[in-house]
């Protein structure tokens, strides 16, 4: 599978990366899915609602639900509803959901495979000091592994 986005789509995933490091950006894409393909034709960044649970345990203060803004995120229910209902009065659905890596490569976390879906792209883009290192998109295979899928930039 191959994911299709604009260079002008990039910039804003790029921009609101950047804008919200050290924490983790978090956003949602809109388009349309082929049999080869998936069409990006919009961009939609979201705050990152990410709240640690808290607990009395000490053991489970280093537990991944302890983890901050600068190593998880979350896209509020209200975001992603929003989201699809705008994407059905244009006959566009979500493909996929995206979000940063503050100073860490463009590689899933176990985190980010436990809460994948199938169906959708991952694109994560790592920021090093700041700055977009680089950004590389991923799926689900029927192994629940995640794969390395094409990005190609599209006028």
């Amino acid at each position: 599978m191959t994911i299709l986005i604009s260079n002008t789509q990039l910039q804003i995933i790029y921009q609101h990366a950047e804008a919200t490091y050290p924490e983790e950006c978090c956003g949602i894409l809109l388009g349309k899915i082929d049999e080869r393909t998936k069409t990006v034709i919009e961009v939609i960044p979201t705050i990152n609602v990410w709240e640690p649970a808290e607990s009395i345990d000490p053991l489970e203060a280093s537990s991944e639900l302890a983890k901050t803004k600068t190593s998880r995120y979350a896209i509020s229910p209200q975001d992603i509803l929003q989201a699809q209902k705008s994407g059905r009065d244009r006959d566009l659905n979500i493909i996929g959901f995206f979000h940063s890596h503050p100073d860490y490569p463009a590689t899933p976390s176990i985190c980010d495979r436990d809460l994948a879906w199938h169906v959708y792209s991952y694109p994560i883009v790592s920021v090093v000091n700041g700055k977009v290192n680089e950004m590389k998109s991923w799926v689900l295979d029927d192994k629940s592994l995640f794969q390395l899928e094409e990005i190609q930039q599209v006028k």
